[in-house]
């Protein structure tokens, strides 16, 4: 990926949404970009988990994602190929492409693009106990591999990733506190 820590042309920015914590780092371009964001949630580990690992509750929390679709699962459940299709933008046509998500139950989840429409995409989930509240921490590394508008790779990341997680936190809260 073009993105690198030290170079001279990115920019690097640090942001605070209420108690979700982002982290943005840009190449010069604005066409390649990491992010990482931290949220405590007032919910088990199992519960944050189970959020995390469904297509259901992704269509639900991810912005743009409008199919997830699992195509296989290991007998183990230590892994999952998905396909995704996200609907960003009218700017931007439908993407399409496959992830590899891999699971170490219920701490992380690690996602890599083993095909389709993105040049790069990693993602990592970890979760944390942390009494009552799970920390979770969501690092993504993004390189489309086509020209899109600048404002969209920095919007997808500053704007929309903490949209996700405040929809994950709802979702985990709100299934935490229902009577089982």
């Amino acid at each position: 990926m073009a993105v690198s820590a030290h170079g001279a042309g990115l920019a690097q920015e640090n942001e605070q949404h209420g108690d979700i914590e982002v982290g943005v780092v840009l190449d010069t371009a604005e066409q390649t970009g990491r992010a990482s964001a931290t949220v405590r949630i007032r919910a088990g580990r199992e519960v944050v988990w189970s959020l995390i690992t469904s297509c259901a509750e992704a269509l639900k929390m991810v912005p743009g994602l409008v199919e997830c679709e699992v195509l296989e699962t290991a007998s183990d459940r230590s892994w999952q190929r998905i396909r995704h299709v996200l609907d960003y933008s009218w700017f931007v046509r439908k993407l399409n492409y496959e992830i590899l998500a891999t699971y170490d139950k219920p701490a992380e989840v690690s996602i890599e693009r083993v095909s389709g429409d993105l040049s790069t995409l990693k993602v990592s989930w970890n979760l944390k106990s942390d009494g009552d509240f799970t920390i979770a921490q969501y690092k993504v590394d993004l390189a489309p591999g086509f020209w899109v508008p600048r404002w969209l790779v920095r919007g997808a990341l500053k704007r929309d990733l903490p949209k996700m997680l405040r929809a994950l936190r709802t979702r985990a809260e709100s299934a935490a506190h229902q009577p089982r």
